[in-house]
């Protein structure tokens, strides 16, 4: 039994020892050494204010994050090291001066841009080794992407599609506006019929004799 109290006893005096070298440092803070830091935190590249940085002191381990602007304001003590990070940007430290004679300082802090050169990848359209393999033998040599778009934009194709599109606002437009123009030149008398119109009759047979009406 003896022995048992003798251990919680060793128990708890080490226990409070504990408890009064962690209640030590908080009683022993000289709020006379206390600098009020300030400071705006900006890029390299363009000297932009940097918004949201992340502002650590490693030596209090306590820190604050920037505002939009970049600016941040907290208390340290002559000598902490203040560590300063953001996203793609490399994490850079900074020293409290320990010469300092004032209660005040500010500081502008510069961050570097981290640049990360990764290797070249080739992404491919096929999920699988299988899917590759097939698309391998189905493919057709010959009809590359050249060919394809020299097909596509054929005469043939251009008036098929065209064919079948609606007029858009130009060509409603010009329809509308040669409609008007045709009743202001025809008006008070009978309308223009081309087929008595002895010029449109010669341009009929001479693109007839030229093979243009074949080629169409």
């Amino acid at each position: 039994m003896k022995g048992i109290f003798s251990c919680v006893f060793l128990f708890l005096l080490l226990f409070s020892g504990n408890l009064f070298a962690q209640k030590q440092p908080i009683s022993a803070i000289d709020s006379s050494r206390l600098v009020q830091l300030s400071g705006v935190v900006v890029s390299e590249e363009e000297l932009t204010p940097m918004p949201y940085t992340t502002v650590y002191d490693k030596t209090q381990r306590r820190g604050v994050i920037a505002d939009y602007y970049g600016f941040f304001s907290f208390v340290a003590y002559p000598g902490d090291t203040l560590l300063f990070s953001s996203f793609s940007y490399k994490t850079s430290t900074f020293i409290v001066p320990d010469t300092l004679k004032e209660r005040r300082y500010s500081i502008i802090h510069i961050l570097q841009k981290d640049t990360l050169n990764l290797p070249e990848i080739t992404v491919y359209p096929w999920p699988s080794r299988e899917d590759f393999a097939r698309a391998f033998v189905e493919m057709k040599p010959y009809d590359d992407a050249i060919r394809r778009a020299q097909r596509e934009l054929s005469g043939d194709n251009l008036a098929f599609v065209a064919a079948r599109l609606e007029n858009d606002a130009s060509l409603a437009y010009g329809y509308a506006a040669n409609d008007r123009y045709t009743k202001l030149y025809t008006n008070g008398q009978l309308p223009v019929n081309n087929l008595l119109n002895p010029y449109s009759w010669a341009k009929l047979i001479q693109d007839w004799k030229a093979g243009k009406l074949t080629k169409q």
